[in-house]
């Protein structure tokens, strides 16, 4: 969720506005470069425990802090390459538990458009996606909801359909399926979905993800709305008055929205605003999110 505010007329008739990420319909062009700085700000003091939504004195309020390095470069006119290295923090307000820093997962996409149809409504393209996430730090990730993450490798593989119409406005539709691979544990034994194991080897379960996005484009201005459901394919729930833990199923429902413009006055720079909501969920925290960041253009385009 990491996208844009932005400011001026002239720079934007330079640089036209569009997000790069993995689940929207656009691409960068052949030779182009653009890279940035995203700050991204989470907060959640209410949780699900399981099905049941509840607040512990123990921890108070969960702050996490995302400082991540991005960058997307157009192979060619219809593949791009996506990386992102994010460093997080996190802490509590209360209680004994210290917070967490450090680098998390590199994360390296492929992006290729497959379809693109011009009609009479406007342009529909189809894009796939190759994801693989890979732990750059042995962070601890027995310390939930205080770890930086679950310390799993991730291969993911996204479908896009997006539609632009020629007003300006656009819907988008993603859709994506995640393997994560096991995680090794400090100890010998675990207890997870009311079942006693002695192995220190966790098998963390897959999850699926949709998004569906609407919104409008033009030279000066991007704004979109988007909502999001992501599916976890097994695990058990936190059990009552204990620690989230890496096999547990976490489901959520999100809402939120983006904008984008150029910053005024600076050539080739965007900056980007967004902001997200968890509506429902399944150990998992009722978070609100703010991203925030800069991303600068190198257009090396090849004849």
């Amino acid at each position: 969720m990491r996208k844009t505010l932005l400011v001026a007329f002239v720079a934007a008739l330079a640089m036209p506005l569009h997000a790069q990420t993995i689940d929207d319909g656009v691409l960068v062009d052949r030779g182009e470069l653009r890279t940035g700085y995203m700050f991204t700000f989470d907060s959640w003091s209410d949780y699900w425990e399981g099905a049941l939504k509840r607040r512990n004195g123990n921890i108070g309020t969960i702050t996490t802090h995302v400082n991540s390095l991005v960058a997307n470069y157009g192979v060619t006119d219809r593949l791009n390459v996506i990386a992102d290295v994010p460093h997080v923090s996190t802490d509590a307000s209360q209680g004994v538990l210290h917070g967490s820093r450090g680098f998390q997962d590199l994360t390296v996409s492929a992006k290729y458009k497959m379809l693109e149809h011009e009609g009479a409504p406007g342009v529909l393209r189809g894009f796939v996606v190759l994801s693989l996430g890979v732990p750059m730090t042995e962070y601890n990730l027995e310390l939930l909801p205080l770890s930086i993450g679950i310390g799993s490798t991730r291969v993911g593989a996204r479908g896009t359909l997006h539609l632009h119409l020629r007003n300006g406005w656009f819907v988008n539709g993603s859709a994506a399926h995640t393997w994560r691979g096991d995680v090794t544990l400090d100890r010998p034994y675990f207890f997870t979905d009311g079942e006693f194991t002695m192995s220190d080897e966790v098998e963390v379960p897959e999850t699926v993800d949709y998004v569906a996005s609407t919104g409008f484009i033009s030279r000066v201005l991007v704004l979109t709305g988007f909502l999001s459901q992501q599916w976890t394919l097994g695990g058990g729930d936190i059990r009552r008055q204990d620690m989230p833990f890496p096999a547990n199923r976490m489901n959520a429902t999100r809402v939120g929205g983006t904008a984008m413009v150029p910053v005024a006055g600076v050539s080739n720079v965007i900056a980007q605003l967004a902001v997200a909501r968890t509506l429902t969920g399944r150990n998992v925290g009722e978070a609100t999110t703010f991203s925030t960041g800069l991303v600068y253009r190198f257009n090396r385009r090849t004849p």
